[in-house]
């Protein structure tokens, strides 16, 4: 049975080392400073969502207190900063073999690395003839010396092993069998490089966690960055493994459970901003411009986000403490339309890339049309992997009555029940989408949003720009574990039929339903044709670019300007009963304007008898 000498003490090799323990394997942990002592005096305290317990683990604070033997298994636990320096000094140590030599450790065991980035496992190579590289998910979090906060539930955390750069080795069975007994979940590939890639697609954001507090501009600003590191990986000739297409590991089983002490934005280099040690940002976006500068590119987003970060370090900062006009300021490339865009939209490469990350976002497919009662069997028939179906009709809003008109507000009690049973979760990022180019999930993008969810986004294309994308459906009802979202209403502004009969003459009033329902031509279901005086007519399909996108930012804001509508003016929209207006405000919004939503529209407005009706093209 092979021995593990985990080399680092912190969060990580921590957690490793005491969960190889805890599951009867032999383990030595090297130390150094304050967190040696309290390993070697068996008070290190170590909570798991479990319970909390203290270590008695072998523990040493020099290569040279342990005795090797071929049966080792060196797991280097060091930031990728440390791991050069730790690697020269185990590479030369002594290893007893069977027969009665000794060899370098080198040339006689492997080393398994756990570190983010790309270069530890190249600089491993140099020196050991077997290096094992593993991909590593844990919430495992070192904020001070005697404590390692590690909450990861059911399983410890998830690894991807193989041996780098590729291939196999004789030894990688059997780590994977004992990290498997100790509460990982393991997958082995033979192709780890592609998996070190993806992940470094995430890491590259873990300087935005460190430095700026959670917010839609950071994220904006994640989305840039990981774009252009796709890009640079891409063209250096990595192949970037989809997690979320190829994983065989049960990630379902990993979660990080809330836990006193645990930061929310806890991740490696936020903890190590907060213990003021070195940072890793030079191995993750410094390994995007380095692969940038050898090809004779640039990658100017993650070289800015490098040295914001190196002099944030030099300077003190505290973790979360910088702000948005900060993050503006290093990251220009921020500029109000894409950002606006980025806050309402979110494209189907990235929701991929998302839904293969720890915390993924919840999903909601919104299939609905007028006339057409079979949403439900088309999801059934193939929505995107997690994706729950919601009910327009149903959930979206209160049973119809005049005053309320075809779809009014459900009470805020009822949405929230509902949204637990979706599983929303607090903080959850949420994605809607339906096969419509959003002109149904807007209703539950507004509606979220209105109830106070800021991190609500529509899928840029509809469930066509995913297969376009060549990305996978699922078949069948997906069923959410409950969730716990809180729901608070009154976020986003809305129209009673005197606003909008008071807006229609004062301000902007716009009409989202077809041209020829405004002009009064045709009126499928309600009681009058025409449109309330006042209003201009606004199709909602023309928010939408040829290819079922929403417009560019410039394009929409130039339609809307010649409407009436500017940033800073007072807008109102409706359409037939407050569904497809929920579309107009979120392109408004993309265009930088804010608009209010009269949730009863025509429907409402038809159906009082009291109401002034206008017909023909003009607003009357």
């Amino acid at each position: 049975m092979s021995r593990y000498v985990v080399i680092g003490a912190g969060g990580v090799g921590v957690s490793i080392a005491a969960e190889l323990q805890r599951a009867g394997r032999e383990v030595v942990i090297v130390a150094r400073g304050a967190q040696l002592e309290f390993l070697r005096a068996g008070k290190l305290r170590y909570a798991r969502p479990d319970g909390v317990r203290y270590l008695e683990l072998a523990a040493v604070g020099d290569p040279g207190e342990v005795d090797l033997t071929s049966d080792d298994v060196l797991v280097l636990a060091t930031k990728t900063q440390d791991a050069e320096a730790a690697v020269a000094d185990w590479a030369s140590r002594p290893v007893r073999h069977p027969d009665g030599t000794r060899r370098q450790a080198a040339a006689s065991i492997p080393l398994l690395t756990t570190q983010n980035g790309l270069e530890t496992e190249r600089l491993a190579l140099r020196r050991f003839a077997s290096v094992l590289a593993g991909v590593l998910w844990i919430p495992a979090t070192y904020l001070q010396a005697g404590e390692v906060i590690s909450a990861g539930t059911p399983a410890v955390g998830v690894f991807w092993l193989g041996a780098y750069p590729g291939g196999s080795h004789p030894r990688l069975a059997g780590v994977a069998d004992d990290l498997r007994a100790a509460g990982f979940e393991v997958q082995v590939v033979q192709d780890i490089l592609r998996w070190k890639a993806a992940k470094l697609l995430g890491s590259v954001t873990f300087v935005l966690a460190a430095l700026y507090p959670a917010g839609e501009r950071r994220e904006q600003a994640a989305q840039l960055l990981r774009t252009e590191a796709r890009e640079i990986l891409v063209a250096a000739g990595y192949d970037i493994a989809d997690v979320a297409a190829e994983t065989t590991a049960d990630v379902s089983r990993f979660s990080a459970a809330p836990m006193a002490g645990r930061e929310r934005d806890g991740i490696s280099t936020w903890q190590s901003l907060s213990r003021s040690s070195p940072l890793e940002t030079d191995f993750l976006n410094g390994e995007i411009v380095l692969a940038a500068r050898l090809l004779g590119k640039t990658a100017p987003a993650n070289e800015a986000m490098a040295e914001r970060a190196r002099a944030a370090w030099r300077d003190g900062v505290a973790p979360g403490s910088l702000s948005e006009d900060d993050l503006l300021a290093t990251l220009p490339q921020l500029d109000q339309g894409q950002s606006l865009r980025s806050e309402v939209l979110i494209d189907a490469v990235a929701l991929r890339q998302l839904l293969g990350q720890p915390d993924p976002p919840a999903v909601l497919d919104v299939r609905w049309a007028l006339g057409d009662t079979r949403g439900h069997d088309h999801y059934r028939a193939g929505h995107i992997p997690t994706a729950v179906y919601v009910d327009l009709d149903t959930q979206l809003a209160a049973p119809a009555h005049p005053a309320g008109g075809r779809h009014p507000l459900p009470d805020l009690p009822s949405l929230q029940e509902t949204a637990r049973e979706w599983g929303l979760r607090a903080g959850q990022p949420v994605v809607v989408y339906d096969n419509s180019g959003g002109l149904a999930a807007a209703r539950a993008w507004w509606l979220l949003r209105w109830a106070g969810l800021d991190r609500v986004r529509i899928l840029d294309g509809a469930l066509n720009a995913w297969t376009q994308a060549g990305f996978e459906l699922e078949s069948g009802d997906h069923e959410a574990a409950r969730g716990d979202v809180v729901l608070d209403a009154g976020h986003l502004p809305v129209l009673t039929a005197d606003d909008a009969a008071a807006l229609a003459r004062d301000g902007v009033l716009l009409d989202a339903r077809a041209s020829e329902r405004y002009r009064g031509e045709v009126e499928p279901v309600d009681p009058q044709a025409g449109h309330i005086p006042g209003a201009v007519s606004a199709p909602t399909a023309e928010n939408l670019a040829e290819d079922g996108t929403f417009a560019a930012p410039e394009a929409l804001r130039a339609r809307f300007a010649g409407l009436g509508a500017v940033p800073g003016g007072t807008v109102g929209v409706y359409c037939g009963s407050g569904v497809t207006a929920a579309h107009a405000v979120a392109a408004l919004r993309i265009a930088g304007i804010d608009a209010a939503l009269y949730p009863g529209s025509w429907s409402a407005w038809s159906a009082d008898p009291q109401r002034p009706v206008a017909t023909g093209p003009d607003p009357g």
